[in-house]
This record gives C-alpha cells, structure tokens and sequence, in this order.
C-alpha cells in the first residue's frame, strides 16, 4: 500500500511555476519537486472555484454527478476516496481547508487541522509540524496514510495588500510570516490575458508575493516527510483553478482550469520528465491514488488512471479536456460548459443572454477597477461582464483568448467540431443542460 501525500494550492495560475514556463524564482520547492517527479503541462481541474474543483477529486465526479456544483455538500450515496482508503486501513488527515468539502463527517477525517490552526492557513511552520505529528501517528499505528495538506495561498487577500489589511486584524496577521521572497511592481511581467496596467502591476507582484508564500508552505510538507524518511509515497500538488483575477478564475478560460499538475512517485515516475501533449484531469486522480493504494477502481468514475501515462506509456483519448462552471462563491449561478484541445477551446456561456451581467471575487481588489477606468480596456470589460453564448479561441496563435472566433466564418468547421464534441459529452454524463444546449446547437 502506497502513501499518499495530495498538495494544493488555493488559486495558484497554471503558468506561474518555473518549472511550467512561468516565473523565475517564484516557486523554487515547486520547480524542484518538478525535477524529481513529472509534469502534467496539459492538466485541468473539472471546475474552476475552489470546492467543486475539490468536490470533483475527491469523488472523481463531474460536479453535476456529485451535487457538489457550488458551494454545497456532496449528495448521499456519492463515494468519497477517503471511505474507501479508510477501509483500506490508511490513516487520513487533511490541513487547511476542510469546509471545503462538505459534509465535513462524511469525509471521516481521522485528523483536520484548521485554517485557524495553520495560521490562515499561511504558516509554513505550522504545516510542517502538523505534517510531522500526523506522519509519527501513522508510522505508530502501523497504518499507510493519505494526508491532503491545503495551502490557503495565494488566495485573495493576497500578500501586503490593502484587501489583507482590512479582512484581517493585526492579531491574525501575526499568526503567519512574509513570503521568503516578496516581489514588486517594477520586475513583474504582466500575464497576456491581463493589460498591462500600474493597478494590475501591483496586484499582481502581490499575487506572486502570496505564490512564494504557498512555495514556503509546500517546502515545509515536503521537509517534514523527507525527515520523516518514510518510503514509498505518492506525492502529487495542483492548484485548485487559476489565479483570482479577471478572464482566470470562476470561468472556462485556458487560465481558469489550467493547473500545474506535478507527480513524484518513486519507481513509477522519471525524474525530471514532463508531459506536454496529454490533456490530463484532476477527475483521474481518485482512479490513480486506488491504484496506488491497491484497491478496486469503483465503475461509475469520471475519470480515468494515470498510471500509464506516469509510467511514460502512451495512453489513448488524452487529446481532448472538458471542464465546467456553475456558481461562484456568492452562489451565484453563470453556467458554462467548455473543451480543448491543442488547437482550439470553445465555450459555451449558457447564461449569457445580453442582459445578466457577470460578478465574481476575481473582480475584487485592484486589477478590475484599472480595467474598468482604461479607455483601451472598455471593450474587453464589456465583452467580461456580457459574454456571448458561444466562444471559440485559436490557442496556437491566441493562447491569451483575446480574440474571439465563434462569428467568423473561416473557423465554421472548428466551432461546428467543438459543438460537435461538446454535445457529445454533455449527453454522456447526463448533463442536465443537454437539451438547452441542443436548442442552441440547432438554431
């Protein structure tokens, strides 16, 4: 039976690790962890809002097939891989995070640690010594584990900004440190989705700030297994969606469900090797880690095993990733559906109907406020509060998805196969918007 040991950040882009082309200097563990495992370059969360993106790995269900495809509790009768590895005899905790899967005591947690315990869950100190207590548990009752260890950062409010001071007294702050690198407006580049605007600049030198920070605390997880000197453990981290700015999280964007997907398994996984063609979900980690742990693969999951593709095998229908979006944070509902593949992604904006405008935490704290005051900007933050029912992007030429394809006639064939793969998919998980979306489709 193999450990398992599941890293995530809350919010971390799917871009700004080095290791994933990103930022030099950012995330040192994480681009180390890169080196000893392999990368997933082509790896998408199913929803890109923290707990249906954390629903859907941990009952390996689409979140239409889970219940979970907001803010809610996942519905009875759904299995959760912690069942199954806790009748397996694995010993399992989580840190950080834990109302974020619901119901908590359906989980049956056999140790939880807080946000509040872990310093908002922004303490590196603090993970690691939870890591440590629960591993020398473990190691006393004989028992293999899985522990989940959340990062809260880089979530908004992000590192030294103004939204950190006013959400938290000076007493909480104190509870965690500053980032071991802090970065600044002056040598940050700007991502391509997003104008390159003093608001933005400073936003986002904050967001990396908070990035270096999650990087400290899986440093800390990652120094208290190696001193633990247990063997045999699958380690995997991801992001649980893309970073909370605009045209990123709460949305079916390439940057929305992108996540820097890394996994080290001593054995199975080369040292250093990356994946850059297969579209991977985070659906296929429930599969992965039961045949890790050497149980049976229940039948009626979404997803499907790496392990081939962790081996360096070549694995069939990996050309293609679907992902969706129900509700944001605030329960409100703008349902979308999306694929991609290495050419194109398409988008559907089931709610956009010309008049109901888009609100979402990506729009908080600086960045949305410089777009919105930016002249050049008016006609992106009009499309962003709009939308059109249909969207098609060339991500070969336009990986930014700045222009919009769905209305010209020379990619007809390409939206006509996105639809054509879409309606597919929407038909065979029982997608309750299938018919809606054949009205569409047919007009």
């Amino acid at each position: 039976m193999t450990n398992i040991l599941l890293i995530t950040a809350d919010d971390l882009d799917g871009r700004t690790p080095g290791a994933f082309g990103g930022v030099p200097g950012a995330t040192p563990r994480l681009d180390a962890l890169a080196a000893e495992g392999m990368s997933f370059h082509r790896a998408h969360v199913a929803a890109a809002v923290c707990q249906p993106s954390r629903s859907a790995i941990m009952t390996g269900r689409w979140p239409h097939r889970n219940g979970a495809e907001g803010f809610e509790p996942i519905r009875d009768g759904v299995t959760v891989l912690t069942e199954l590895l806790r009748d397996a005899g694995y010993l399992c905790g989580i840190l950080g995070k834990v109302e974020h899967l619901q119901p908590v005591d359906r989980f049956g947690w056999d140790v939880a640690r807080s946000m509040r315990e872990l310093g908002l869950g922004r303490n590196p100190a603090a993970y690691g010594a939870a890591t440590r207590d629960f591993l020398a548990r473990a190691t006393a009752e004989g028992r293999p584990w899985f522990l989940m260890a959340n990062a809260h950062d880089p979530h908004r409010p992000f590192s030294g900004s103004r939204q950190e001071k006013e959400k938290w007294p000076e007493e909480d702050r104190q509870t965690y440190p500053a980032p071991s690198r802090t970065f600044h407006a002056d040598e940050v580049d700007v991502p391509g989705f997003l104008p390159d605007l003093p608001g933005v600049r400073i936003e986002y030198a904050e967001y990396l700030s908070s990035a270096r920070r999650c990087d400290d605390v899986v440093g800390a997880v990652l120094g208290a297994l190696d001193a633990s000197e247990v063997e045999d453990t699958l380690v995997v981290f991801l992001s649980d969606n893309g970073m909370a700015f605009p045209f990123a999280k709460a949305n079916c964007y390439l940057r929305s469900s992108l996540t820097p997907c890394i996994v080290r398994w001593p054995g199975v996984t080369e040292p250093g090797s990356a994946d850059t063609r297969s579209f991977v979900s985070m659906l296929d980690l429930f599969p992965t880690f039961c045949a890790a742990a050497g149980i049976p693969i229940p039948g009626d999951l979404d997803g499907h095993t790496l392990v081939p593709l962790l081996r360096g095998e070549a694995q069939p229908d990996r050309e293609r990733v679907f992902t969706v979006f129900h509700e944001t944070s605030a329960k409100q509902r703008y349902e979308m559906r999306c694929t991609q593949d290495a050419r194109f992604g398409y988008i559907w904006n089931a709610w956009s109907d010309g008049a109901q405008a888009y609100r979402a935490e990506n729009m908080e704290g600086l960045s949305w406020p410089a777009m919105l005051a930016d002249p050049v900007s008016a006609d992106r933050t009009d499309f962003y509060l709009r939308r059109v029912p249909e969207e098609l992007y060339d991500l070969e030429s336009d990986p930014d998805c700045l222009r919009d394809l769905a209305g010209d006639p020379a990619y007809g064939d390409a939206l006509a196969e996105a639809r054509r793969h879409l309606a597919n998919w929407l038909k065979a998980t029982g997608d309750p918007l299938e018919a809606a979306y054949q009205s569409v489709v047919e007009a």
